[in-house]
């Protein structure tokens, strides 16, 4: 088992394999003739061709397979929930214990950065196609790395500073270092794509006025959330979207209050909680309304967060915001509807989930009552060349997840392009 060592905010919790154990671990792999945990990973990352290269110590070869299929394939190594996947579909299960897969996968992707492989190459002939990826989260990454790798030109629009989206601002580095994410970013810049920073996509520029013949939309979700009850409008009030953001920007510049509550029970919550308290929260406390076995946070984030000292109140739901102009305490009402309880608090976060900002002042895209685009499971929306994946239209999922939807916009792209090619 990984061991914890993290100590401060920036540092990163668990150990990773060195060469030995890796092949330790994969030599467990009962080399399956239809490998059952490729199947169960989204992205087709293909677990069970990369093990077997790490067996044979063909290095170079396992981060080829996992690059090819997932350009994120480092950070996913970190936040994509194994258990419920691949690891989970694995053979040995039956036996004793599935092949740790994802620690597997961080340390063939550890192994590229550290001995500067270079897996991919875009071709050097380009298609006079070109394409406009809007956000540069998981889902725009994959789809644009897809692109390059098949020769089209790509640039992708961000309003942030950084690329990533949810990667760099909304996970605590003790999951995701920020080392991990910009080597995955610099992996889709090799290919050739090209980024534009600090530019919002129907605010700053309109695409319409842009000379474009295809457009992805994979903005993700960065509308604030927030409960029907009163005081949420007080000072120390946070999302969790500007809780997570402003303390990966900030980093130990960042203080919050000395008692710290959030609310949610998914790993956002369990991300904001730890860093509150890492970043010197005396008292933090995760409030959820449902039990733990309903909570869909991962056991082991759970387990981290309660060695690190924070505590969890389950089948509490948030009344009532108290105080002044500034937060003072939380009310919550128990799932009995009997029992209530009251809790100080210096700040407030609400882990409960994110929506879309206004997508139809990006193109005139169809939207759901949610706000979501209205989108095929390949990626094609209401305007013909205007495709969608990732957050924005599922409503928010994996990482994993995202970055299989936006390869999948991506065949939708190259094959409405392909139409195109063949009338010019």
């Amino acid at each position: 088992m990984s061991k914890v060592i993290k100590k401060r905010y920036t540092e990163e919790a668990d150990y990773g394999f060195n060469l030995r154990t890796a092949r330790e671990e994969a030599r467990r792999c009962l080399l399956c003739l239809d490998p059952p945990c490729s199947k169960g990973c989204p992205a087709g990352t293909d677990p069970g061709s990369f093990i077997r290269s790490i067996r044979l110590n063909n290095i170079k070869g396992a981060a080829e397979t996992i690059r090819s299929n997932n350009i994120l394939g480092g950070s996913c190594a970190r936040v994509c929930p194994y258990d419920r996947l691949c690891e989970e579909a694995c053979s040995r299960t039956g036996i004793d214990k599935p092949i740790q897969i994802g620690r597997l996968q961080r340390f063939a992707i550890e192994q590229e950065k550290a001995f500067k492989m270079k897996v991919l190459e875009a071709p050097k002939k380009k298609k006079p196609f070109k394409v406009a990826c809007v956000g540069a989260g998981p889902a725009s990454l994959a789809c644009a790395a897809k692109l390059a790798l098949e020769g089209y030109q790509v640039t992708i629009y961000e309003e942030k500073e950084k690329a990533g989206g949810v990667l760099t601002y909304g996970i605590t580095p003790s999951r995701l270092p920020e080392h991990v994410v910009a080597h995955d970013i610099k992996t889709v810049k090799d290919l050739g794509v090209k980024f534009v920073f600090g530019t919002k996509v129907g605010r700053d520029v309109d695409l319409n006025d842009m000379d474009y013949d295809a457009i992805f939309i994979g903005a993700g979700l960065w509308g604030d959330k927030l409960p029907d009850i009163p005081g949420v409008d007080k000072e120390g009030v946070w999302t969790a979207v500007e809780f997570l953001k402003t303390a990966r920007v900030e980093k130990t510049k960042f203080k919050p209050g000395e008692n710290v509550i959030v609310i949610g029970g998914g790993n956002v919550a369990i991300d904001c909680a730890v860093t509150a308290k890492l970043l010197g929260a005396k008292n933090v406390r995760i409030v959820y309304r449902r039990s733990i076995e309903e909570a869909p946070a991962d056991m082991k984030e759970f387990k981290y967060a309660l060695k690190l000292g924070v505590s969890i109140t389950t089948e509490m739901a948030p009344a009532e915001v108290l105080g002044q102009d500034r937060v003072e305490a939380m009310a919550f009402t128990s799932r009995d509807g009997v029992s209530t309880a009251k809790f100080k608090a210096d700040d407030v976060v609400f882990a409960i989930g994110q929506k879309p900002e206004d997508m139809t002042a990006i193109a005139a895209v169809k939207v759901n009552e949610k706000g979501e685009i209205k989108a095929t499971k390949s990626g094609k929306t209401n305007l013909a060349k205007v495709f969608a994946a990732g957050d924005v239209v599922s409503g928010g999922k994996t990482v994993v997840e995202a970055v299989a939807e936006g390869k999948e916009a991506a065949e939708s792209i190259i094959a409405y392009l392909a139409k195109k090619e063949g009338v010019k």
